[in-house]
């Protein structure tokens, strides 16, 4: 199917085409996340000195290691802000265009300009540890932002208000565990920001001790990983669909996975390969919690003569559709 059909003097953007367009910013997004861990990870977060220059005397980094990893991830950065834009301008041509998805992108385009300009002010401030966790979890949010888009452009158009497909317990659970990961994420970067991994040589660090901090944070998983079985068990007792158990299960997957990464990082002394998958598996978690959630719901459609047909399943499917 066409990306844009031309009709006269405009374009037309079409749902199938948008929702592509939606996934590829769940897939930018994600990869934005890991090429930022790449710039902490190889020690280039000073690679350029300043911003939104690379140094005081030029634009585009000089040919050394450091600068060409912050500045390759500010390119990344760029070309996601532009996605976003590009995605409100599709959602905008859309036809039908639909309210839900155009706030959704209008929102993308906001968050990630902000983004930026933290990025910005991290470089500025010399990698300050709350800075640089604050612009972690800003990508995280706005990935989850992408995964919603996503999910929302599946819906066929005229779709109904949500009902929900499992009980209220299931659904406080689910909530629960979207509470739980934010507390963990959040924790993480209180880890990342207290151990070796500071971005540059000299950069500031939180003055706690790194086993303390570790500890913590994984009973945080602990207590979120025990949150998702009693979810998954309950689920399954009050016979979920089977598109929901589906979904559940790769969440638990994702966590359990996720978990395993984490304590190998911690006993093998934080190696940079390790920390590497252990950051790319944060942004997996995010998508299948959020895909998860999303998941519970359905929408009846209602047809143009008005009666309401089969119920729809909010991207139901075992997998992600691109």
């Amino acid at each position: 199917m066409e990306l844009l059909s031309g009709r006269r003097d405009h374009f037309r953007v079409t749902p199938d085409a948008f929702r592509r367009m939606a996934f590829a910013a769940v897939c930018v997004l994600a990869i934005t996340i890991i090429s930022g861990a790449a710039v902490r990870l190889s020690g280039s977060g000073l690679g350029c000195t300043t911003w939104p220059d690379c140094t005081s005397t030029s634009v585009v980094a000089p040919l050394r290691f450091h600068a060409w990893v912050e500045f390759g991830n500010r390119l990344i950065n760029a070309a996601a802000t532009i996605a976003s834009i590009g995605i409100l301008v599709a959602a905008l041509l859309r036809r039908p265009r639909r309210t839900d998805l155009t706030r959704l992108s209008a929102a993308m385009v906001g968050g990630l300009a902000a983004e930026v300009v933290v990025g910005g002010i991290v470089v500025l401030s010399k990698l300050n540890p709350l800075l640089v966790s604050i612009h972690f979890l800003l990508g995280l949010a706005f990935l989850a932002v992408a995964v919603v888009l996503h999910e929302r452009a599946k819906l066929p158009d005229g779709a109904g208000g949500a009902t929900p497909m499992v009980g209220r317990r299931q659904i406080a659970l689910a909530r629960t565990a979207i509470g739980a990961l934010t507390v963990v994420a959040s924790l993480g970067t209180v880890v990342t920001s207290t151990g070796p991994h500071g971005g540059a040589p000299g950069t500031p660090r939180y003055h706690f001790s790194l086993h303390t901090v570790a500890q913590i944070h994984g009973t945080s998983v602990e207590i979120f990983l025990a949150i998702t079985l009693v979810m998954v068990w309950s689920l399954s007792r009050s016979g979920a669909p089977p598109q929901v158990m589906r979904r559940s299960f790769v969440m638990l997957l994702a966590l359990g996975a996720q978990a395993a990464v984490g304590y190998a990082q911690y006993f093998a002394g934080d190696p940079v390969g390790v920390v590497a998958i252990h950051i790319a598996g944060a942004s997996l978690l995010v998508i299948a919690t959020v895909r998860h959630y999303l998941g519970l719901w359905c929408y009846p459609v209602v047809s143009p003569a008005s009666s309401v047909a089969p119920i729809a399943p909010a991207g139901a499917g075992a997998g992600i559709r691109s």
